[in-house]
């Protein structure tokens, strides 16, 4: 037991700490920690949430958006005064933003652990079709800075994927005392039990989870959806996730309706038993073009479904090629359409290949087993 010992976790919404962050809140708490719970919500339902666990949720300042350095200079000096005033043994940030301010204000507050953990290097280092935007080069550039700015303060800096490592601290030349790859995040697997996969009666399903904009893959999944159904019309495509209105990138609720109202995809929206929509398809689909290790993959192959992804970071920690699905190259309909008509072709390997998912997640994505090592991780 760690008696008197605090750890602050650092995030943004609330809803990523209490869904995202619960297991490790509880066996934080369960080996004698005060856990505080920073959100950058100040709404108290939301709050109280992160109280249930048995944390203490604490609202501090974050601009999420945009690039605001005095902005940014004001709220770190904020967090770095409660830092300073909880007295923390450890301080654990996640995401970029918290990662960056929350390191910096952590050494101010001369925090003796610090651990920063990289879920994922975002927009700025996704790489579009057309190349980077001139809008990403310029974050891309104010992140790097930021980064080499906090990271060497950082005690331990955690990623979930090897390219991350390469692309940011190798490629940038980022001085850090101490990294580890943890790998995906994982489940609750006992929410995503395995389910055989439903008898085709011709339509085999081809599922995509997530939001609906260009960066993760969802113009390429309705052209390899078009390519397909001109060979096998009764092949089904359902989407489930958001549209974003604001995002130029994201394809918008008009011309999902004109896709529904010609047949092309089924789409139920956002819903909240995600895992019947997997249960009942026969193949995930994810040709996203960046990922920290993508959640919704992770949630179909512990379910037991056969995985075609993207052959890019993050999404190439999901699939063993030829065995559990295959990976395609990103931004590439054809191929996309090429691997569904093999499913379509060769039925019998559905299952096979979802069984395949099915032993890597028990192996790589039970939370149980990820969470020990993350606990590791921060030497508790």
């Amino acid at each position: 037991m760690n008696k008197n010992k605090k750890i602050i976790i650092i995030g943004t919404v609330a809803s990523s700490l209490y869904t995202f962050r619960k297991d490790l809140i509880l066996s934080l708490i369960d080996k004698g920690y005060t856990v505080y719970g920073f959100t950058s919500d100040s709404d108290e339902t939301e709050l109280a949430k992160i109280a249930q666990l048995g944390a203490i949720p604490t609202y501090y300042e974050l601009s999420r958006g945009g690039l605001n350095p005095y902005e940014d200079l004001s709220n770190t000096i904020s967090l770095y005064q409660k830092i300073k005033k909880i007295q923390p043994d450890i301080v654990l940030s996640y995401f970029i933003k918290p990662v960056i301010y929350g390191t910096l204000a952590a050494k101010l507050a001369r925090v003796p652990k610090k651990i920063a953990m990289i879920e994922g290097l975002g927009f700025a280092f996704t790489e579009q079709p057309e190349g980077y935007s001139k809008k990403a080069k310029i974050v891309q550039r104010v992140q790097v800075s930021l980064f080499k700015l906090a990271l060497p303060f950082a005690d331990k800096i955690i990623f979930l994927n090897h390219d991350d490592v390469k692309d940011l601290l190798y490629t940038h030349s980022i001085p850090v005392r101490h990294y580890e790859v943890l790998g995906g995040i994982g489940l609750k697997l006992d929410d995503y039990p395995y389910q055989p996969v439903n008898p085709r009666n011709d339509e085999t399903n081809f599922l995509f989870i997530g939001r609906l904009l260009k960066e993760k893959g969802i113009f390429d999944f309705i052209e390899a959806a078009k390519i397909v159904k001109q060979q096998y019309p009764k092949a089904k495509f359902t989407v489930l996730g958001s549209t974003d209105a604001d995002n130029p990138g994201a394809l918008h609720a008009d011309q999902v309706q004109e896709l529904v109202a010609t047949g092309l995809i089924d789409y139920p929206g956002q819903v909240a038993n995600v895992v019947d929509w997997i249960a009942d398809s026969h193949v995930f689909v994810l040709p996203s073009y960046r990922e920290g290790v993508p959640r919704s993959t992770q949630e179909a192959m512990a379910v037991g479904r056969a995985i075609i992804t993207t052959n890019v970071p993050g999404c190439r920690e999901t699939v063993v090629d030829g065995v559990n699905g295959f990976l395609v190259p990103k931004w590439n309909s054809q191929s996309l359409a090429e691997k569904m008509i093999y499913f379509i072709e060769n039925p019998e390997k559905i299952q096979v290949m979802g069984e395949e998912s099915y032993k890597i997640a028990q192996e790589k994505f039970d939370a149980n087993k990820v969470n020990q090592r993350l606990l590791s991780f921060l030497g508790v």
